[in-house]
């Protein structure tokens, strides 16, 4: 027992001699690190172990690092690279402003760096370095030299580093040539958009009276419906100097013979007098600007659209597409649909001149390349001619070549005068046109609308198309009122005439909504659908400007056996963009061919000049046999009665010289069944009917709260103005 003890307490012995040898040999390391890390100096070599692996780069890396740099253009990372008493002491503030005035000057992107040549005993690098800029790609072979430090390699820079050329006296200078923007012209060269003269109106500080310059500003301010805040941020700006022109607002240049009328324009001569009045102030210079212009103003403006100087937001959007910040861009219309085409491209030369000026060598250069003109197949004078008629109402029309598809002219009313956005609206003027109720704004012929009875053709081919519906069947005189049985409660379907016998012809000539209605249920839901989408209803419209897609129902269905019936007198549901709707009567008078419409003028056709197959073959066809040729000849010749037959209700168009067909409408917009105060759309869709005849056109109106007024009534006589004018030139 006492021998088993004496073991146990031995081996206890041996395990408490061996940690504490463990325990002083750690000590003793500790000690050694604390003394060698502890010397004078040691920090300090410490410190170079771990910067020596930061900068363990070679120069040729470097080197690359460093136009890294330049190509994002970290301008403080560049300088942080530098060995500075080899690089002339040049400091950080000056490295930057040189670097970045030159590179982003240039407009310089995408550049790209490689390393050709190494040589590790002078510490030379030779590289070449490609990038764009406004005026092209640059692209050389360039050196950089390396000095080799304690702390690693530091870049020796100098001017050159930029461009081999450039000496530290150089200057980079950028010269930009302006691409002049395209025209806008009709189909006969008539001007929609082009150039014209205008006033600027600027203040020279140094000129003002000092002591008065506050109330002076005010003055300048009142007479150009501006905030004085406005005028005073602009003559703050950091380029204004005591002689510089400050432009701080364009008005329109007095004409002079407007002036020498015999009856004198009203608002120029108010215009002269504010302008005579501002020249009286001292400071105020009035200079000469060329400005886009607008001839046709209201009456094309939704059509054309308008420019606006370029916005921070627009150089961000398009960067790289050669924007400046006295760029102007398409904000709307045909500006803003063909702004790429219209904008052209600037001309730039970039080159190095020495300390007195003298152009020392061109790095890049191209050539100004000017807009391009942008000939529409809008006839002005028939543009003009519509929106006369319609400028106090709420209406949209569309007129187009029945045979060819090319669009005769696009209106929308009330409109706004789109040379307002060039010269600047005051604050007052924006506010009053966007809270007119009648929304002059608002661009009504690209929407889609509730059709009314200009749909009762359409119904008809589908009806004929489906062999649902026999022409010569009489379905009977219901009166005024119909409901198909008492499943539809209290509703029931009104016509407005009382006739006999109730064919198709004598329905079309009186406008029945009984008889469409019958013809729907006829016709069946599915088939209706089917018809409808083969004539591209829920699709885009194949045309330059997008337009509302026609629809058939809310949802993806017509529902209900009312929906049904009412859609058959373009009711219910139905909704269709008025280009749509002359894209299917064109259907009538070209076989059952859909002729496509189109904007702009090809192959250099002018207004008069080239066949009648070569004008449709710039369209080609929408829809081939959207009818066939027997269902659409059909229902042209109704359609010829509902203008030519006394009983129709387009008779009041019927002329002498001219065949002409098309099918009044009138749609009821009401927010329920039992609504008793909704208001109605108007409609007329004439056509000239046959191919020989001088003049052909086809014109599809429609206006806003017709009711009360006359109805379809109305808007077949503002129609009849403009058929009268055209027809009779």
């Amino acid at each position: 027992m006492r021998s088993h003890r004496n073991r146990k307490r031995k081996k206890k012995k041996i395990i408490l001699a061996s940690c504490a040898l463990m325990l002083t040999a750690v000590f003793c390391i500790v000690l050694l690190l604390l003394f060698l890390f502890t010397r004078p100096g040691q920090e300090d070599k410490l410190s170079f172990h771990f910067d020596k692996e930061k900068t363990r780069e070679d120069p040729d890396t470097l080197l690359l690092t460093y136009m890294d740099h330049a190509a994002k253009k970290e301008y403080a990372k560049m300088y942080a690279m530098l060995d500075i008493e080899a690089s002339g002491n040049i400091t950080e503030q000056d490295f930057q402003e040189r670097n970045q005035a030159i590179y982003e000057g240039i407009a310089m992107q995408d550049m790209h760096t490689e390393v050709t040549a190494y040589d590790a005993q002078t510490h030379t690098v030779t590289y070449e370095t490609s990038f764009h800029t406004a005026a092209g790609s640059i692209q050389f072979e360039n050196e950089a030299f390396f000095q080799k430090g304690e702390d690693g390699y530091r870049l020796v820079w100098s001017d050159a580093m930029i461009f081999p050329q450039l000496g530290k006296t150089d200057k980079v200078r950028v010269s930009t040539v302006q691409a002049k923007r395209g025209e806008i012209k009709d189909r006969n060269g008539r001007v929609l958009a082009g150039w014209g003269s205008a006033a600027s109106v600027g203040i020279v500080p140094g000129k003002l009276l000092q002591e008065q310059s506050a109330k002076q500003i005010a003055q300048i301010a009142k007479l150009l419906e501006m905030e004085p805040e406005a005028i005073t941020k602009k003559l703050e700006a950091k380029w204004v100097k005591e002689d510089s022109f400050v432009p701080i607002r364009t008005l329109p240049a007095v004409d002079e013979l407007a002036l020498m009328a015999i009856e004198p324009d009203e608002e120029m001569q108010k215009e002269q007098a504010r302008q005579e009045k501002l020249l009286k102030i001292p400071g105020v210079m009035i200079q000469e600007v060329k400005i886009r212009e607008y001839p046709y103003r209201e009456a094309a403006a939704h059509l054309v659209g308008y420019v606006q100087n370029v916005t921070a937001e627009d150089l961000k959007e398009h960067e790289g597409e050669g924007y400046t910040a006295s760029s102007m861009i398409g904000r709307s219309g045909i500006e803003g649909l063909f702004e790429k085409e219209l904008k052209g491209t600037n001309g730039c030369r970039i080159y190095i001149t020495d300390k007195n000026g003298r152009e020392k060598e061109e790095l890049a250069s191209v050539d100004v390349q000017h807009g391009k003109e942008i000939r529409l197949t809008i006839d002005a004078g028939l543009q003009e001619q519509i929106y006369e008629q319609f400028r106090e109402d709420k209406s949209c029309s569309v007129a187009m070549h029945p045979m060819t598809g090319e669009v005769l002219a696009l209106v929308s009313t009330p409109s706004y005068d789109n040379n307002d956005f060039i010269l600047g609206m005051s604050s007052e003027q924006w506010t009053a046109l966007n809270e007119d109720e009648r929304k002059p704004l608002y661009n009504r012929f690209r929407q889609a609308w509730s059709p009314g009875s200009t749909f009762k053709p359409v119904i008809a081919a589908i009806g004929l198309e489906t062999g649902t519906l026999n022409p010569q069947e009489d379905f009977g005189n219901a009166g005024l009122s119909w409901q198909k049985d008492a499943s539809w409660g209290a509703y029931h379907v009104t016509t407005l005439h009382d006739y006999e016998p109730v064919i198709l012809d004598n329905a079309l000539i009186w406008s029945d909504n009984i008889y469409f209605a019958k013809a729907a249920l006829k016709i069946g839901a599915q088939n209706l659908e089917d018809s409808l989408r083969k004539l591209d209803f829920t699709k885009k419209i194949p045309f330059e400007i997008t337009m509302a897609k026609a629809q058939f129902s809310n949802t993806e269905h017509l529902e209900t056996e009312i929906q049904l019936a009412d859609s058959g007198y373009g009711q219910g549901q139905i909704l269709i963009n008025p280009l749509h709707l002359a894209g299917i009567y064109t259907a009538f008078c070209n076989h059952g061919n859909m002729i496509r419409p189109y904007l702009i003028m090809k192959s250099g056709l002018d207004a008069d000049t080239g066949t009648k197959a070569d004008r449709q073959a710039e369209a080609g066809v929408w829809i081939a046999d959207a009818f066939s040729a027997e269902t659409a000849d059909r229902v042209l010749e109704a359609l010829k009665k509902v203008v030519n037959d006394p009983n129709g209700t387009g008779y009041a168009l019927h002329r002498d010289d001219r065949i002409l067909a098309g099918k009044t409408g009138t749609a009821e917009i009401k927010a329920s069944k039992d609504d008793h105060t909704g208001t109605e759309l108007g409609w007329m869709a004439v056509f000239t009917a046959e191919e020989t005849q001088k003049r052909p056109i086809l014109l599809v109106s429609m206006t806003e709260d017709v009711k009360g007024r006359g109805g379809s009534g109305y808007v077949v006589q503002k129609v009849k103005q403009v058929l009268d004018v055209w027809m009779g030139r």
